[in-house]
């Protein structure tokens, strides 16, 4: 399932590049690498859990030094379109394909698959979906990279007193049900560490924050005002978060703002 329209995932791409771990993509890119020469010629097949518009692939692709295709398994009807729009564009093997992953991981889905991947998308899940998805990789002994999880950092320069009433309440909104039962939010990279490591992987972590740089405005622009409309759900004060988001988005307008979103990446490898 998939709550993000097209445009947001555009506008947070160059971010999510720039933020992504190198050590741990590299610790996972290796185990994979030692696959591949053990299968010889085929190349192979990655699935990407709520791949969005494909930006988990197009962030893997210039690292690979081995034949890959993807699986790239969503929900959204628009943008498994822009999935396969934009992989026929870039000249990558892909095969999207819509996925209800709330119900789990198929037999159908898994079928032929060396390897698992997804970004920013463990913190939208319950704790029981994370412990169902580690048995299931572990009886397949499949490696999975998980990028991109928030861990409930967030910070924003120049600081404003009512900043953190909108992070509150922002981590409050991430605990809410988003089709896969109660959200873990901030808690969902260690429960998934944890989770795989009971299973016998090995697993390598590291920081994987956003920087939004002053200028970056479009995304600057949806970030806070997604901020403050999960402050408007979370039952925030409407004048002194509609005051707020006035003074932000006229920072944002003049190049005065810039963000830090703390995430967390994750590889678990199963045991040799």
């Amino acid at each position: 399932m998939s709550g993000f329209s097209g445009a947001w995932l555009s506008a947070r791409e160059p971010a999510d590049l720039r933020a992504r771990n190198t050590a741990v993509r590299k610790a996972f890119l290796d185990h994979l690498e030692r696959r591949a020469k053990a299968r010889g010629d085929a190349p192979l097949v990655i699935l990407d859990l709520g791949a969005g518009t494909g930006a988990t692939m197009r962030a893997l692709h210039p690292h690979l030094r081995f034949a890959t295709s993807w699986r790239l398994a969503e929900h959204d009807p628009a943008l498994l379109a822009l999935a396969r729009e934009m992989a026929e564009r870039d000249g990558l093997a892909a095969a999207v394909v819509a996925a209800d992953l709330a119900r789990g991981l198929s037999a159908e889905l898994l079928s032929g698959i060396d390897a698992v991947t997804t970004s920013a998308f463990l913190d939208l899940v319950s704790a029981g979906w994370i412990d169902r998805l580690a048995r299931t990789l572990a009886r397949r002994a499949l490696p999975f990279l998980a990028m991109l999880t928030y861990d409930g950092r967030q910070s924003l320069a120049p600081e404003h007193p009512f900043d953190e009433t909108v992070h509150a309440a922002l981590r409050t909104h991430q605990g809410r049900d988003k089709g896969f039962g109660p959200a873990l939010g901030p808690g969902a990279h260690a429960h998934a560490a944890a989770a795989f490591r009971a299973q016998g992987y090995r697993t390598h972590e590291g920081a994987a924050d956003w920087q939004a740089l002053p200028g970056e405005t479009d995304f600057l622009k949806m970030l806070v005002g997604g901020w403050a409309e999960a402050a408007r759900d979370s039952g925030a004060a409407d004048t002194a978060l509609a005051d707020w988001l006035a003074l932000r988005q006229g920072q944002i307008g003049r190049g005065e703002l810039a963000a830090h979103v703390g995430h967390r990446d994750l590889a678990a490898l199963p045991p040799a």
